[in-house]
């Protein structure tokens, strides 16, 4: 994200930043509050800018600027800390309004909103993500385990030290992955940057910081646990899929042929194969019942993966993203 101000001055009370981490530190305290995905991103992007000009800055030779006039130079062309976090905002707020779907007039009452789901296009892509489920988690799972396993059995080797080293790091990278999934598919903000490091500190540092980090652990812990998810979202999904399609079509199976009716057998739903071809013990007057309740079970689905939607991407926010 560029943000472009003319003539701005440093906030009154605040101490003008000198280094670049100080100007980050400023930058997160005057996020305090916003969503955390919201400043990962923030952070992410001022670092790259700042660390962007401070290389054009060098090349310049004995005549370059220090870093504290970079700093000072960029507080009037990329904003103040306190100006930057405004633009962010601002801008976040619009663009979650642009994209919050609008609310029809039809959608105020009660058969409104329960059938209006069906207009909603992120309800399908919610679905979608419902059974994609089950194929991410079976890869997340198997990276995990394989990837500890690998790693850590290694260890005593020459190679293990680096391979965990790349393990985590593709971590991180799969955790981005995840977080594009979740918010194009279930509507949660989620970060568009990797994860903010500060690049001053030594590599090794910055190594150490990698293992201690906490969401690297939640992480992991978030891939281990989508697979018992990804099985239950599959499961019902495509279970409510078919029961109601088949609910749904079955009128329309019975007036085709495709599925005659065996009414001289008592019963209410039951399927039988009578002279080679498939049989229903069900009366006429059943038929539109079932067309209403297949049409029922698929519209509970519709508000089904939209609950979904909204719960996992509240457990995927709470492992995935770092807080502030």
């Amino acid at each position: 994200m560029t943000t472009e101000h003319s003539a701005a001055s440093p906030v009154v009370g605040s101490a003008l930043p000198r280094t670049i981490p100080d100007y980050l530190d400023q930058l997160r305290a005057s996020l305090a509050g916003a969503d955390p995905a919201l400043i990962q991103d923030a952070l992410y992007d001022a670092e790259d800018y700042l660390r962007s000009e401070l290389a054009v800055e060098s090349t310049k030779g004995p005549g370059a600027k220090s870093e504290a006039e970079v700093i000072a130079a960029v507080a009037s062309s990329y904003g103040a800390p306190e100006e930057v976090a405004d633009i962010y905002r601002d801008t976040e707020a619009r663009v979650q309004t642009a994209l919050r779907p609008p609310r029809a007039k039809l959608r105020r009452s009660v058969l409104g909103r329960f059938f209006g789901v069906a207009a909603e296009p992120r309800t399908y892509a919610a679905l979608f993500y419902m059974m994609l489920a089950l194929a991410t988690g079976i890869f997340y799972f198997t990276w995990v385990v394989t990837g500890l396993s690998l790693s850590l059995g290694l260890s005593i080797t020459i190679i293990g030290i680096p391979l965990l080293i790349l393990y985590f790091g593709s971590v991180r990278v799969l955790s981005l992955v995840e977080s594009r999934l979740v918010e194009v598919m279930l509507g949660e903000r989620m970060p568009r940057r990797p994860q903010y490091t500060d690049r001053d500190q030594p590599l090794l540092k910055r190594i150490g910081q990698m293992f201690t980090d906490p969401r690297t652990w939640t992480t992991q812990l978030y891939f281990l646990l989508m697979l018992p998810l990804g099985t239950a979202y599959f499961t019902i999904a495509v279970t409510l899929l078919s029961v109601g399609l088949s609910f749904l079509l079955l009128p329309f199976a019975v007036l085709t042929g495709d599925v005659r009716l065996n009414t001289d057998v008592g019963g209410f739903l039951s399927f039988d194969i009578l002279d080679g071809a498939l049989a229903t013990t069900m009366g006429w007057w059943s038929l539109p019942l079932m067309f209403v309740l297949g049409t029922l079970v698929l519209f509970a689905l519709l508000h089904l993966a939209r609950g979904v939607a909204y719960l996992h991407g509240q457990f995927a926010k709470h492992l995935l993203v770092r807080s502030a």
